[in-house]
């Protein structure tokens, strides 16, 4: 097994013998075995798994209480797999298993992607203007893709229920961090967040159309493959997708997309953002709805809702953060800075309610 910085931590999420007997139920014994923990995501974890000749993908929630609609890793799953024969980006799924006697919880199994993800840089392949170009095209045309999927074919048509989907984001965003307040209120408040809260509800659109959304739609959770012009290979994390209203995916991807004219990222939280968005020759954000409405034929209306409610459900997921760091639950460097990240968090997102922060 590959060397961890916390053994003590990898332990937690992963037996390695155990997983081995599984694995040589399933795929017969061999002579190369190795595991590492693969640190990028902050939600669920992720492991590498090398066994013989397969270079294999396991998903399974973090160790500890969670909270209760999160990490759902089994209907990840079950979304991916439906999603094997349509035109969507999807990994090629392996396995899933719900047999806690393996890893401790549920998990699953799937193959590994070869390529790039693009983060806090970009591969030097795609430096030329063309390319960055390309990168925004392709983001835009795959989600277009996942919104138009016929879902009912698919076999997703029980996924959720789109009637009502926006105003319980809301509901269950407010819900995500009373559930982390409850132990991170004893560090310190974040009483800006509760005015945004109160903006949401009252600003609500009543009507938007029915789609499957990905729920974590965004640049570093799509793989470039790793030859040029840029072009997507895979789309990953879809542990939040649901039937409901597509526009809150394009609010969410686009609240990682910066322009030139954007403030700098809020200091705690800048690895979560993308400025490589901010060089020269990428798209700007309304370029993007542009080419989103021309691809969909729907319209970007309500913009600065969509938008606050991405950074409002980032304020969420950064106090829940804090909460299991609080609890000793993980060992994600990013965690702590959520202390004064999700107060950041939460002063722009009133900066996008009084229009300071434009599309």
């Amino acid at each position: 097994m590959t060397e961890d910085t916390d053994t003590d931590y990898i332990d937690r999420i992963v037996d390695s013998d155990s997983l081995a007997a599984y694995l040589e139920t399933h795929f017969g014994p061999v002579d190369t075995y190795d595991i590492e923990h693969h640190p990028e995501g902050h939600s669920n974890e992720t492991l590498f798994v090398t066994w013989g000749d397969n270079e294999l993908v396991i998903r399974r929630p973090p160790p500890g209480e969670t909270a209760e609609t999160a990490h759902n890793v089994l209907r990840e799953y079950r979304i991916i797999d439906s999603l094997q024969d349509t035109a969507v980006c999807v990994p090629t799924t392996v396995l899933a298993c719900d047999d806690h006697s393996v890893l401790g919880s549920d998990f699953y199994v799937m193959e590994k992607q070869d390529g790039d993800v693009i983060r806090a840089d970009e591969p030097d392949r795609f430096e030329e203007t063309e390319h960055r170009q390309r990168i925004g095209t392709e983001l835009i045309d795959r989600l277009a893709e996942i919104h138009k999927v016929d879902y009912e074919k698919a076999g997703l048509g029980d996924l959720g229920h789109p009637n009502g989907f926006t105003q319980r984001q809301v509901d269950r965003w407010s819900d995500q961090l009373d559930w982390a307040f409850e132990v991170t209120s004893t560090e310190r408040e974040v009483p800006q967040i509760h005015e945004v809260t109160e903006w949401l509800h009252k600003n609500v659109p009543s009507e938007y159309p029915h789609t499957l959304v990905h729920g974590d739609y965004k640049l570093d959770n799509v793989m470039f493959g790793p030859g040029t012009p840029p072009e997507i290979a895979s789309i990953f994390d879809w542990e939040l997708s649901t039937l409901g209203d597509p526009l809150t995916d394009l609010g969410w991807m686009l609240s990682f997309w910066w322009d030139k004219k954007d403030p700098d990222p809020p200091s705690s939280v800048g690895q979560l953002y993308e400025p490589v968005t901010m060089r020269d020759g990428y798209h700007t954000r309304t370029e993007l709805v542009e080419r989103y409405e021309n691809q969909t034929g729907f319209t970007f209306e309500n913009e600065k809702f969509y938008r606050t409610l991405a950074v409002y459900k980032l304020a969420g997921l950064g106090e829940m953060f804090f909460r299991r760091y609080l609890e000793g639950n993980s060992d994600d460097p990013l965690y702590p800075e959520m202390r004064e990240g999700v107060p950041q968090l939460a002063d722009r997102a009133i900066r996008i309610i009084e229009g300071v922060e434009p599309l």
